[in-house]
């Protein structure tokens, strides 16, 4: 079934750190790459507080998604987003289509 990770951004700290991830977090893509659904465009908060940047990729599966995030390229990536800004980062199982 479908997976989702969200990837909400609350705030940069380190510019130069963020540039560094998202160099590798490109080269971190893999053989099955995740489909962008959304990539830091126009957002509102409806409810609860806002975000700086929200992500939303698509995988075939959990698995899938689990595979991407701790694959070894993904994790040295993430050093750097740890480092360059405030995230919260969502692993969401979709639904199955309705018949």
């Amino acid at each position: 079934m479908t997976a989702y990770v969200i990837m909400i951004r609350d705030r940069i700290t380190d510019p130069a750190e963020m540039a560094i991830y998202a160099e590798l977090a490109r080269k971190a893509r893999g053989d099955n790459p995740p489909r962008q659904l959304a990539f830091y465009g126009a957002h509102e908060a409806l409810e609860g507080p806002g975000a700086d940047g929200i992500v939303i990729l698509e995988f075939d599966d959990m698995d899938h998604a689990r595979a991407w995030h701790g694959s070894p390229a993904y994790q040295e990536a993430m050093k750097h987003r740890q480092l360059g800004a405030d995230y919260r980062v969502l692993l969401v199982d979709g639904v199955k289509p309705q018949a």
